[in-house]
């Protein structure tokens, strides 16, 4: 497991090569690289804050749970945090797996997680001179992340 915040961008190549080098035995890798979008013309960055230590901890711990939920071999997760411009990657998950429904199913577990609960508070940055917004969750990421409460 490999669970990293930083500040600086991430090699998406590079880290599904680190994870896998040398593997025979997974049948499926599942990537998940989320970017920051710009709403409208009107989004210049966001503006990332987290715990040090705290969201590293939280995070391994869910990583942990899809590890018991699937026959994964394998995962990273990594988040940015600071300034993020427009465009740029925010997040990514790895899973492996012997098979695609794992890497799939946990890919998205643990995506829906760090969606609604990871630690992290993200300010709106506007291209205008207008004060930014903290960033709430959706209510339909709040809706996707409950269905992983249910029995497996």
């Amino acid at each position: 497991m490999v669970v990293r915040v930083q500040p600086r961008a991430f090699d998406i190549g590079a880290e599904v090569s680190a994870l896998t080098r040398g593997r025979t035995d997974v049948g499926a890798v599942v990537t998940f690289t989320g970017l920051c979008r710009d709403e409208g013309a009107s989004l210049a960055a966001l503006e990332i804050e987290h715990y040090p230590g705290m969201a590293e901890e939280e995070i391994a711990r869910v990583v942990e749970e899809a590890q018991k939920r699937w026959p994964l071999q394998g995962v990273t997760v990594l988040h940015r945090h600071g300034r993020i411009a427009a465009g740029e990657e925010i997040v990514l998950v790895i899973t492996l797996s012997a098979h695609r429904r794992a890497a799939f199913e946990a890919a998205e577990f643990l995506m829906d997680y760090l969606k609604t609960n990871a630690p992290f508070w993200k300010k709106e940055v506007r291209s205008c001179a207008a004060a930014g917004e903290w960033v709430q969750a959706k209510a339909s990421d709040t809706a996707d992340a409950a269905r992983w409460r249910k029995a497996r």
